[in-house]
């Protein structure tokens, strides 16, 4: 009969083998539970296995997080939603759960500057690498060096072939920087690529009807929303920025009245 030590040297092995360390650890601390509980072989060897899979599920999400380029990491329990009455916490839900992302659908966020749009893009985007999606975060101006440099060095095609590989994309704050005619053909080019074979999420400060002023030519502009929102959440955002509204109240002089020694 088979020794115990030698049964957890075989198990060493294996995991290192398979390059599953975390099997050999599982395997060790659900032994005596296993025994314990009764479980069946079937059992043991389920629970050590979704302990494996767990881990590599969060080591992947981290690194896919590392590499998306998020100016900081925001989720959606973070989201003051009480600056925002008017937005359906239904729709952000379902946005979390990943489907428009398996759909190739977009998601849009317009609204004032500071009311939050950037952090539901973000919170988003990091969902998304959650659920196994590789993200790419960067702001319009930023996008648009990008493709300027891969035009330039004569590889445009295959830049935006290799982004399409990439489940979501996040364009952040359209609409501060107006483009040059060559951008926002580059830009128009991003968008094209996508449409309907991977997804966007943008943020803007201006209503569709002011992107022919940010693109500098308003069929470009037409055209290009068009295919953004054939397949979008179109999410809108109203009031003043909750961050300068914030800043105020703790710029405020204190009200309360100072101890004063008797």
């Amino acid at each position: 009969m088979t020794g115990t030590r030698e049964i957890t040297g075989q198990i060493e092995y294996y995991a290192r083998a398979m390059k599953a360390p975390r099997i050999r650890e599982s395997a060790a601390r659900l032994a005596d539970q296993a025994r314990e509980a009764g479980w069946s072989h079937e059992e043991y060897l389920a629970a050590v296995l979704s302990r494996e899979v767990a881990a590599r599920e969060a080591s992947g999400a981290e690194t896919r997080a590392k590499a998306a380029g998020f100016p900081a990491r925001k989720s959606l329990e973070d989201f003051n939603f009480d600056h925002q009455p008017g937005l359906k916490r239904e729709t952000i839900a379902h946005l979390a759960t990943g489907a428009f992302l398996t759909e190739a659908s977009n998601v849009v966020l317009l609204g004032p500057p500071g009311t939050g749009k950037t952090h539901l893009a973000t919170a988003l985007g990091l969902r998304a690498t959650q659920l196994g999606h590789r993200v790419l975060f960067a702001t319009a101006t930023g996008w648009v060096t990008r493709l300027q440099g891969a035009h330039q060095a004569g590889r445009l095609p295959a830049e935006l072939i290799r982004l399409r590989r990439y489940g979501l994309i996040i364009v952040d704050e359209v609409g501060y920087i107006p483009f040059e005619q060559d951008a926002a053909n580059l830009f128009f080019q991003l968008v094209s690529s996508r449409y309907e074979h991977a997804s966007l999420i943008l943020t803007s400060n201006l209503s569709f009807a002011r992107w022919g002023d940010v693109f500098g030519d308003q069929v470009v502009a037409s055209a290009m929303i068009d295919r953004i929102v054939h397949h979008a959440e179109v999410v809108t955002l109203k009031g003043s920025s909750y961050r300068l509204r914030n800043h105020q109240i703790e710029s405020l002089p204190s009200t309360r009245p100072e101890n004063t020694a008797e």
